[in-house]
C-alpha cells in the first residue's frame, strides 16, 4: 500500500512539473499578471529623464512648426488657425491609473477609470501647458479630442485642464465622444471630430501618443501601421508631433489583431512570441 501511495504521489510530481514546463515554454501559467509586466513602462514614463525629455523636445518642434505657420499665413486664406491635440498622455499624465494597475494586480475596467477621471487630479505632460499657454498667445484655437465619453467624463475632464492652466479648456473645445456615438462601430475614430475642426479651421498641427490620434491609422495590423509610418515619415515632425507612451496603444490591440476575447495567457503568450531575438 505504501509503495503505491509514493508511486501515485511521485506521478503527480512528474505530471505537476511537466505542466510548468510546458507552460514556461510557451510563456504563460494559471497566474499570468499582464499589470505585472508592465512595470518597467509605467517606471520608465514617471521615473526617466528621457521621457521628459521626449515631450519637451516634441512641444518645442510643434512651437517651431507654429511659428512659421503664423508666419506664413496667407492673407486669402480668411480660416483661423488651430491645433488639435489627443489628451491622455500627450496633455494629462494619468500614469498614477497605469501604476495603480501594477500595484494591485487589477486591470483595466471602467469603473477603476472612472473613479481616476472624477479625481480630476491628473498633472500635465512637460511642455504641454506652456505651449497651450503660447499658442493662445497667438490667437491660435485649441481644440482637444479625446475618446473620452462627454456625458460621463466631460464635467471632470474640463475641471482637470482648468486645473493645470490649459487654455481654452471649455465645451466648445474639448470634443469628447458624444453619447449617441457610444456603441457604433465608429466610436473611438476620431475623424469626424477633426472633419469638424476642419470646416472652420486650418489644422496647422496634431499631437498625440497615439498613430490613431491623426488620420489614416485606424485598424492596420502591426505591418501596416509600420508601413504607413514609413509612407509619411515625412509629416512627423512637421505636422504630426507623437509622444512616448510604452504602457499602452493601439499598437499593443494591433498585436493581438484588434480581438476582445483573449484570455492573459493568450496576451501573454502573443506578446512573447512577437518578440524579435537574435540567435546566439
Amino acid at each position: 500500500m505504501k509503495k503505491l501511495v509514493s508511486i501515485i504521489s511521485i506521478t503527480a510530481m512528474f505530471l505537476s512539473l511537466m505542466s510548468f514546463n510546458v507552460n514556461a515554454q510557451e510563456g504563460t501559467n494559471s497566474n499570468t499578471n499582464l499589470q505585472e509586466q508592465n512595470t518597467m513602462s509605467v517606471l520608465w514614463f514617471q521615473t526617466s529623464g528621457e521621457a521628459k525629455a521626449l515631450f519637451h523636445q516634441g512641444y518645442n518642434m510643434g512651437k517651431a512648426r507654429l511659428d512659421k505657420i503664423i508666419k506664413k499665413k496667407s492673407k486669402k486664406n480668411d480660416k483661423k488657425i488651430a491645433v488639435v491635440l489627443d489628451l491622455d498622455e500627450t496633455v494629462l499624465d494619468n500614469s498614477p491609473y497605469q501604476a495603480w494597475s501594477v500595484i494591485t494586480g487589477k486591470g483595466y475596467k471602467s469603473e477603476s477609470w472612472q473613479k481616476w477621471v472624477d479625481k480630476a487630479e491628473a498633472k500635465a505632460l512637460p511642455g504641454a501647458v506652456e505651449f497651450l499657454t503660447y499658442a493662445n498667445s497667438k490667437g491660435v484655437d485649441i481644440y482637444y479630442i479625446s475618446n473620452r465619453k462627454e456625458k460621463k467624463e466631460g464635467e471632470a475632464t474640463i475641471k482637470n485642464l482648468q486645473r493645470i492652466g490649459a487654455p481654452q479648456a471649455d465645451s466648445g473645445h474639448v470634443l469628447l465622444i458624444k453619447e449617441e456615438d457610444e456603441g457604433t462601430k465608429e466610436e473611438k475614430m476620431k475623424d469626424k471630430r477633426r472633419q469638424q475642426v476642419a470646416r472652420t479651421h486650418r489644422i496647422a498641427l496634431f499631437f498625440g501618443d497615439n498613430l490613431t490620434d491623426f488620420s489614416g491609422f485606424d485598424n492596420l495590423s502591426v505591418a501596416e501601421r509600420n508601413q504607413a509610418v514609413n509612407k509619411r515619415k515625412d509629416e512627423f515632425g512637421k505636422k504630426l508631433i507623437v509622444f512616448p507612451n510604452p504602457m499602452y496603444g493601439n499598437w499593443e490591440d494591433a498585436l493581438y489583431g484588434y480581438k476582445k476575447n483573449l484570455t492573459d495567457e493568450q496576451k501573454a503568450k502573443i506578446r512573447k512570441g512577437s518578440l524579435q531575438p537574435f540567435s546566439p
